[in-house]
C-alpha cells in the first residue's frame, strides 16, 4: 500500500501558514527524498482573513494535489477549527493552538490542544514564530519528514538574519511535543 499523509495548516492570514506550508513540502521532498506537493488559499484580505496551506507527502507519484482525506490538520483559529476538523480523516491528529481555540471538536481522531503561541513567546520571545512551533511539534508527533530535512527547509526557507531564532522554535516546538508522546 502507497504511503500518503495529507496535511492541512489553517488559520488565519499573518500567521505565517503558507512559509510553513512550503518549508513542510521542501523538507519532504528536496531534503527527505519523498514526493510532496502544497498549495495553498487565502481570503481576500493579506491579514485577518482565513488562510490554508496543504501538504500531501507520498512515497508514490501524487495525481491530486489537493487534501480530500487529512491526516492531520492544524488549526490555529477557532474559525479555521470549526471549518475543517470535518475534513480530518477517522485516526487522524488534529493539533490547535490552545490560546485561540476553546471549542475541541469531538471524533475518531487524536485532538492535542497545545500552547503553541505561549510556547513561541516564552522560548524565543517572539510569537512571529509560532508557526515554526507547530512545525516542531507537527515533525515530532507524525515523523513524516525528519527533523534533519526540517531544520534544513527552515534555513532555507527564512528571512536571513532570522535563522537562528526559526531553529529555536523549532526545536522548542519539537522538544514540547516529545512530551506528549
Amino acid at each position: 500500500m502507497p504511503f500518503r499523509y495529507e496535511i492541512r495548516l489553517s488559520g488565519s492570514g499573518g500567521q505565517g501558514l503558507i512559509l510553513a506550508g512550503k518549508i513542510l513540502a521542501e523538507a519532504a521532498a528536496i531534503y527527505d527524498g519523498k514526493n510532496a506537493t502544497q498549495s495553498q488559499s487565502y481570503g481576500p484580505e493579506a491579514r485577518g482573513g482565513s488562510s490554508r496551506s496543504e501538504v500531501i507527502i507520498s512515497d508514490v507519484d501524487i495525481d491530486y494535489p489537493k487534501a480530500v482525506n487529512i491526516d492531520l490538520l492544524l488549526a490555529l483559529t477557532q474559525e479555521a477549527c470549526d471549518k475543517y476538523w470535518k475534513d480530518v480523516k477517522e485516526g487522524g491528529v488534529i493539533i490547535v493552538d490552545s490560546r485561540f481555540v476553546s471549542k475541541l471538536p469531538e471524533g475518531k481522531f487524536k485532538v492535542y490542544s497545545i500552547p503553541i503561541t505561549e510556547i513561541a513567546e516564552q522560548k524565543t520571545g517572539k510569537s512571529l514564530v509560532a508557526n515554526i512551533v507547530a512545525l516542531g511539534i507537527i515533525t515530532e508527533i507524525t515523523k513524516v519528514v525528519s527533523r534533519e530535512a526540517m531544520e534544513s527547509a527552515i534555513l532555507s526557507r527564512v528571512p536571513r538574519g532570522t535563522e537562528e531564532l526559526n531553529l529555536k522554535a523549532f526545536r522548542a516546538g519539537v522538544a514540547f511535543a516529545q512530551e506528549l508522546v
